[in-house]
């Protein structure tokens, strides 16, 4: 009778891996502002919020990029004007793997962790590269 290799499974949640305090600016910020908030706390998005802190989008370093090539900054335009509007979110009670397969079905590389539509977090292709590592290292014969 052959020997069966049962499926290991890690319970690795995204409230496990996610990036916190969520790093966030009202919707009315102006974009030269938001790329200093991002470029000051080293990330590549922010989550933009209203003023009742629920999440209305996100901006990326995609943005950015567009906004730039565009001419938009540099005119005080609020965020609202060049932000992702309604992105793909996750709790922090979702899979890795689930929140794996919605950024690659969607090619993004930020998901913003929510809990009654207000962010707690955020988790990112980096965040899921650290946690593989640190697996990997843990798993690794000496």
């Amino acid at each position: 009778m052959p020997l069966l290799k049962r499926r290991r499974e890690i319970p690795l949640r995204v409230g496990d891996i996610m990036s916190t305090p969520p790093i966030t600016v009202n919707e009315k910020t102006p974009v030269e502002e938001a790329a200093k908030v991002m470029n000051d706390n080293n990330i590549s998005s922010v989550m933009v919020v209203n003023d009742a802190g629920e999440l209305v989008g996100i901006f990326t370093d995609r943005d950015l990029r567009f906004a730039v090539a565009e001419g938009k900054v540099g005119k005080n335009l609020p965020i609202h004007m060049l932000m992702t509007e309604n992105p793909i979110t996750v709790s922090p009670g979702t899979s890795v793997i689930e929140a794996m397969r919605k950024m690659r079905e969607v090619n993004v590389k930020h998901l913003p962790v929510v809990e009654d539509n207000k962010p707690v977090g955020m988790i990112t292709s980096r965040d899921i590269i650290d946690a593989a590592w640190l697996l990997f290292e843990v798993l690794a014969p000496s």
